[in-house]
């Protein structure tokens, strides 16, 4: 398994280094990933979807959470269908600087949208969920992610206990060989591209 340790942080331009070079590959990132051909974009996904489709068969939780995807993202949504008897959810922000909470999903459930411009649903029970499957705009070879600046994930998968088993999605244009991670950043348990699963913790084992 690749060394899940974090890199120490020393001085405040180091900080600000690593802020600047991470808002950078972001942008650059995510434009890359707009920019895909719709036909192109759908081949990626087919790819992705059938080895997520795979996990979840095989792990069969009882709750997934899922992100609703925005800016070219991979949608998960189509999957759900194979997954009877799981239920999910979306996180849904409640404060600044505070872990998030989940709230039920289902396909016919009225939808929110709050500053930040996350899709949450308007009612719907509280529930933890087993596996959560975060969009990766970057992912690095020790299984770093890099999302949107806010930390709100590495935030909530620190507050959460259990701890969810946390899945990147996204396509292989995002995978880097550093995000440049800070010290609260937490690795994912495995990255799912269009090329396949790939394994970052023993907390999920091959078939």
């Amino acid at each position: 398994m690749p060394d899940r340790g974090k890199p120490l942080e020393h001085t405040t331009e180091t900080v600000a280094n690593r802020i600047a070079a991470r808002a950078a590959l972001r942008r650059n990132m995510i434009a890359q990933r707009e920019a895909l051909a719709p036909a192109d974009h759908a081949q990626r996904s087919e790819a992705l979807a059938a080895h997520l489709a795979k996990l979840l068969l095989r792990l069969r939780p009882g709750v997934l959470g899922f992100c609703w995807p925005i800016r070219g993202e991979f949608d998960c949504r189509p999957l759900f269908a194979l997954l009877a008897g799981t239920r999910t959810c979306l996180p849904m922000v409640v404060a600044p600087d505070a872990a998030m909470d989940f709230r039920e999903w289902r396909p016919d459930s009225a939808m929110l949208i709050d500053r930040y411009g996350i899709h949450y649903p308007a009612a719907g029970a509280a529930l933890h969920p087993e596996i959560l499957l975060m969009p990766v705009n970057a992912f690095d070879r020790k299984g770093f992610r890099l999302g949107y600046g806010g930390g709100y994930f590495d935030r909530t998968l620190a507050a959460l206990h259990p701890r969810p088993l946390a899945v990147g999605l996204g396509f292989e244009l995002a995978r880097v060989d550093t995000t440049q991670p800070g010290p609260y950043d937490i690795a994912l348990d495995a990255v799912i591209t269009e090329a396949g699963l790939e394994l970052f913790s023993g907390r999920i084992r091959n078939p």
